[in-house]
């Protein structure tokens, strides 16, 4: 008499077309009890462009690069892109700094915890964890995502809240789905992504809970937005830009999203 394999163990099965709703199930429920078992119910998010680097890490491609070019080994083009990668290390500093901000905060009141949590990879995800894992006892998630270029999930994100997802619709419920407050850092296509999806589910509603929005690095943010042309335009309304705040400011964007989270948790904002 034979034993036929389960299917719930048939792994030839699970990695199959047929099987997608089974893995996308998955990756709806494995991290919801992953986030019981741990006590996370609030988070902050911030997103944020993988290719920014720290201030230490700039500094010193860019001085390999200028060696490499001296020597005959490198390009012109090389220094260039260190360069800019220099100039966009304060946006990870201070990432960083807000992130071990509002840890401590949350970790100094006594009373229901919110945790930073990041898209899991380098760059200004890896800041806010880092920021987060300077405070004793804290901790961070990282919603990472399988993709050629990134190597798994960063080394401050703890192994209990590291996750890799495939699909990044599943990826995005869960930045959402936890989040009392959103920080959107510099970034790229899939910052904009992220941030416009954001305004979407509040502009029309999808989104009913108060939600504090933060659009952090105004010298970056207005130099690639225009949403004064889109309201000119009409085809956003002149109040929607009013859905977030914009600042070049950690003390801003921290005393905007503390005071925020307090006046909802007091009943004063729904």
């Amino acid at each position: 008499m034979s034993n036929p394999e389960k299917a719930y163990k048939n792994l030839g099965f699970l990695n199959s077309a047929a099987a997608r709703t089974v893995r996308i199930l998955c990756e709806y429920e494995e991290p919801k009890a992953r986030f019981a078992a741990e006590g996370v119910e609030n988070t902050i998010v911030m997103f944020g462009s993988a290719r920014i680097r720290s201030l230490e890490e700039s500094e010193a491609t860019l001085s390999s690069a200028q060696a490499e070019l001296a020597n005959g080994t490198g390009s012109e083009e090389a220094v260039q892109t260190a360069e800019k990668r220099l100039k966009l290390s304060r946006f990870y500093e201070q990432t960083a700094d807000l992130a071990q901000r509002l840890t401590e905060w949350s970790e100094s009141r006594g009373k229901e915890k919110y945790y930073i949590c990041s898209g899991g990879g380098p760059g200004i995800m890896e800041a806010a964890n880092r920021g987060a894992s300077q405070v004793p006892g804290a901790k961070s998630v990282g919603l990472g995502i399988s993709l050629p270029f990134e190597a798994g999930v960063n080394e401050f994100t703890p192994e209990a809240l590291a996750f890799e997802f495939h699909y990044f619709f599943m990826r995005k419920l869960w930045f959402l789905y936890l989040a009392k407050a959103v920080i959107i850092c510099p970034g790229g296509f899939g910052t904009l992504d992220e941030f416009f999806e954001t305004l979407t589910l509040i502009q029309t509603g999808k989104i009913s809970r108060p939600l504090p929005l933060v659009l952090f690095g105004a010298s970056y943010w207005t130099r690639v937005l225009n949403l004064d042309a889109m309201v000119e335009e009409g085809t956003i309304s002149p109040g929607d830009p009013d859905l977030f705040l914009l600042t070049d400011s950690v003390d801003e964007a921290f005393e905007y999203v503390t005071r925020r989270l307090e006046a909802i948790e007091r009943g004063e904002e729904s």
